[in-house]
């Protein structure tokens, strides 16, 4: 798991159909730039943690998600 903040959204007008409702977001982790798909309705400044890989994918049991990065929680505070 790993913390970041969110930068921007990516829109996107045309993408595989096994995607799953939700946003792309740009969020920086330590410097460089991730794009994040985010089922939860973050919203750009928010500290956010993300999960990577197969573990990512994984959390979308009823489909074959495409999903490499993936956001888990929002921080509140610290």
């Amino acid at each position: 798991m790993i913390q970041g903040k969110v930068t921007g959204q990516v829109w996107s007008s045309r993408h595989i159909k096994s995607l799953p409702k939700g946003a792309l977001l740009e969020v920086e982790v330590a410097g460089n730039k991730i794009i994040a798909f985010d089922p939860l309705g973050c919203a750009v400044g928010e500290d956010v943690l993300i999960t990577q890989g197969s573990v990512a994918a994984g959390h979308f049991t009823e489909i074959k998600a495409p999903i490499d990065a993936l956001i888990i929680g929002s921080i509140d505070g610290k």
